[in-house]
């Protein structure tokens, strides 16, 4: 028992982009207990921005309060550890013999409004390897994925997430038996330039602030992200996910080679 100190660390396993959330690892009503599992849901929260819906998961609402979740997943994939204590995400419930859903299941609310929005490919891609990643360090199977309404009592209570529980789980099957510890992107490119994400800092930071014009003091935070992906989307990169990696550093070197 005790804090899920370790979350940060588990999704970077695989490549993912991480921001961790001042305080988290203090956050919570209480400790966690034996995590089991992870329990999917969605936000409900507004159509526009990447993860609108941040302060109210953190915080909580006017009848409850936070932290609504241990995880916030972003519609562009990015991970936000917001507690690695007990999160009030789960209500009345059972999954597979788990009862305490908020201290024994690690809440995820991803960014979706929830009345028919699209899943982002990259959004999806994100959640079943961040589940996958969980899921491994914990010891349990696919199975241990559940959405609220598969959870939430009585039957019908909850329709979150929207997007069909089987088939996540047969993804995130795929990827524990293959290599879900396999980073998606590599860690650095032919020229051994590292990729840089958010967390990152040092020269390499700086060389990329001054590509982008944005504010440079080596250190990769929430704007160098935001004028990563519009410099990425400018470009016409297949994934603007703001990571620079080999086919950004790519962009870059063919961007300078035609100054």
């Amino acid at each position: 028992m005790g804090n899920a100190l370790w979350l940060a660390d588990v999704l970077r396993g695989p490549g993912l982009k991480v921001a961790e959330q001042p305080g988290w690892k203090l956050r919570g009503h209480a400790p966690m207990g034996t995590v089991k599992g992870v329990l999917l849901h969605h936000t409900a929260g507004p159509r526009t921005g990447n993860m609108p819906s941040l302060g109210v998961v953190t915080n909580g609402r006017p009848d409850l309060a936070g932290p609504l979740c241990n995880l916030a997943l972003g519609r562009d994939g990015t991970w936000y550890v917001v507690s690695a204590g007990l999160a009030y995400h789960a209500g009345r419930g059972a999954w597979q013999g788990v009862t305490a859903g908020n201290s024994q299941m690690i809440g995820v609310e991803a960014e979706n409004d929830g009345v028919g929005e699209p899943w982002p490919d990259v959004q999806m891609d994100a959640y079943a390897r961040g589940c996958a990643a969980i899921l491994t360090h914990i010891g349990a199977g696919p199975i241990m994925a559940a959405g609220h309404k598969e959870y939430a009592l009585p039957k019908g209570r909850k329709i979150d997430p929207t997007f069909d529980m089987p088939a996540f789980r047969l993804r995130v099957a795929s990827l524990m038996n293959g290599a879900a510890v396999k980073a998606p992107i590599p860690k650095a490119d032919a020229q051994k330039r590292p990729t840089l994400r958010r967390g990152s800092s040092g020269e390499d930071v700086r060389v990329l602030q001054l590509v982008l014009g944005t504010k440079v003091d080596d250190k990769f935070g929430p704007g160098t992200e935001a004028a990563l992906r519009a410099w990425q989307r400018a470009h016409g990169l297949a994934v603007a996910d703001g990571i620079c990696g080999p086919s950004t550093w790519a962009a870059i070197d063919g961007l300078k080679a035609a100054a």
